[in-house]
């Protein structure tokens, strides 16, 4: 499995911006789909933002368009999501994942068998 660790995270006030970042390890970003989730305390992880290396398809949840942005530098092995606008609603644990797939993705985070460790993203009001 492809190891993963975020970075990025911090606290900042509501308007601001934070870029988060995913560093693979033992595999590539290729054929791989990259999802982004993130959980607030007594809240079920949910779906924010993913990528498909393969194809450089991007997805991202309602809650989050136009104000998140994931991209990915292959040749860094690594993912980042953009966060713009900052709402205290976004405050969470920020988790990247990432499941072998030529074309698909999955807003279920069951579905991905690699996780990193979660980066803390504070917004006050």
């Amino acid at each position: 499995q492809v190891h993963l660790v975020e970075s990025g995270g911090g606290l900042v006030q509501a308007g601001g911006s934070l870029r988060l970042s995913c560093a693979a390890s033992g595999r590539t970003f290729s054929n791989y789909a990259v999802g982004w989730f993130r959980q607030a305390p007594g809240k079920e992880r949910e779906f924010v933002a993913a990528i498909i290396s393969s194809g450089g398809s991007l997805y991202y949840a309602d809650s989050v368009k136009g104000r998140f942005t994931i991209s990915t530098d292959n040749a860094k092995n690594t993912v980042y999501l953009q966060m713009n606008s900052l709402k205290p609603e976004d405050t969470a644990i920020y988790y990247c994942a990432a499941e072998w797939s030529m074309f698909g993705y999955s807003t279920n985070p069951k579905w991905y068998h690699s996780w990193g460790q979660g980066t803390q993203v504070t917004v006050s009001s």
